[in-house]
């Protein structure tokens, strides 16, 4: 996993949007192209780069392209960012400057 393509990867909403979704279960491109008001190729732009990032997973299954999450590397991603910030003591939120 590269951290730097994978903080860019969640740094868009539409991306972020995309795992949301994903999180639900797999879908196919086609299906995902339902629900989000943007060009195929738009929508494909984002799948490469969750892809790169390592975040989403894809395999073909016939004509389709199905598309799920990558619970893995999403756990990576978790676990740098509650070490780099720290977990919160007795859910007391920290102060911010």
């Amino acid at each position: 996993m590269s951290q730097q393509n994978a903080f860019k990867a969640l740094a868009d909403p539409t991306r972020r949007a995309i795992l949301r979704r994903l999180k639900k279960g797999s879908a196919t491109a086609g299906e995902l192209a339902e629900q989000f008001p943007i060009t195929r190729a738009s929508l494909s732009h984002h799948f490469s780069s969750l892809k790169a990032a390592g975040l989403i997973r894809d395999e073909r299954r016939g004509q389709h392209r199905v598309y799920s999450l990558n619970t893995t590397v999403m756990e990576e991603v978790a676990a740098l960012v509650l070490d780099v910030v720290g977990k919160p003591a007795s859910g007391k939120r920290s102060k911010r400057s």
